[in-house]
C-alpha cells in the first residue's frame, strides 16, 4: 500500500490539505488589505493618523480580528475530537457506532513493523500520542485565545487613547464586555455548524464525500 501510494504524484497525496492552504492564504491577505482599509477609514474619522501596511499587519486590529477566528476554530476541532470518543448520535455519519466496537478503539499494536515511534517506545510517549490530536488543538486554542486577547486589549487601548479618555489595564479590559462578545459571537458559530454536519447526515448526502454516509445508506444507521 505504501509503494503504492508513493506512485502517485505529491499533488494528489495532498491535494485537500494544499487546496486548503491556498484558500487560507488567499483569504488571509484578502483579510489583511480590507482590513488596513477599513481601519485607516475608522482612525482618519477620529481624527487618526492612516497606518501603512506594515504598522496595520502588528497593530491590534489586525491580531485580534485574525486570531478572534482562529480560538474558535481550534476550539471547535478539539471538543468535537474528544466529544465524538464517548458522545453518540443515531444515524450520523459524524457519529461512531452506537454499540459495535470501532476500529479506532482498538488497542495500538507496538510490534506493527509500520506503528509510529511512540507506540514503540509505550509509556508516557505512547499515552501522550494516544491524545495527541486534542492536545495540539488545545495548545493552539490556548495560543489563539491568547493573542486574540492581546490583539483586542491594545485595539481597545489605541481607540481609548485617540477619544483622550484613560487606558486600561489587562485585568480591567476583561471585566469589560467587548472581549467577551466577541468571543462568544465566534464560539455559537462554531457549536452550530458542529450541530449542523452531526444532523444533517443523517438525512443528507454527498456521494463520494467521507464526511457522507453512502447514498442508499438507511437514515438510522450510525457511522459511515
Amino acid at each position: 500500500m505504501q509503494n503504492q501510494n508513493n506512485k502517485l504524484s505529491f499533488w494528489y497525496r495532498n491535494g485537500l490539505t494544499l487546496f486548503f492552504l491556498f484558500l487560507f492564504f488567499i483569504t488571509l491577505i484578502a483579510q489583511a488589505l480590507t482590513g488596513w482599509k477599513e481601519n485607516n477609514q475608522q482612525l482618519q474619522d477620529i481624527g487618526g493618523t492612516s497606518l501603512s501596511l506594515t504598522q496595520y499587519l502588528g497593530s491590534g486590529n489586525f491580531i485580534s480580528a485574525t486570531f478572534e477566528n482562529f480560538q474558535s476554530e481550534f476550539l471547535q476541532m478539539g471538543m468535537y475530537v474528544l466529544l465524538t470518543v464517548g458522545l453518540r448520535q443515531i444515524g450520523s455519519a459524524e457519529s461512531k457506532s452506537l454499540t459495535e466496537p470501532e476500529e479506532v478503539d482498538r488497542e495500538p499494536n507496538p510490534a506493527s513493523p509500520e506503528a509510529p515511534w511512540p507506540v514503540k517506545k509505550g509509556g508516557i510517549w505512547l499515552t501522550l500520542y494516544s491524545n495527541s490530536l486534542s492536545l495540539c488543538f488545545m495548545v493552539l486554542f490556548f495560543i489563539s485565545w491568547g493573542l486574540h486577547l492581546y490583539g483586542s486589549w491594545v485595539d481597545h487601548n489605541d481607540q481609548q487613547l485617540l477619544m483622550h479618555k484613560p487606558q486600561d489595564s489587562l485585568m480591567q479590559f476583561l471585566g469589560e464586555p467587548t472581549f467577551w462578545f466577541e468571543t462568544f459571537q465566534n464560539w455559537q458559530s462554531e457549536f452550530i455548524s458542529i450541530v449542523s454536519i452531526v444532523f444533517l447526515t443523517i438525512y443528507l448526502r454527498q456521494k463520494g464525500s467521507s464526511e457522507s454516509k453512502p447514498v442508499d445508506a438507511p437514515y438510522m444507521e450510525t457511522g459511515k
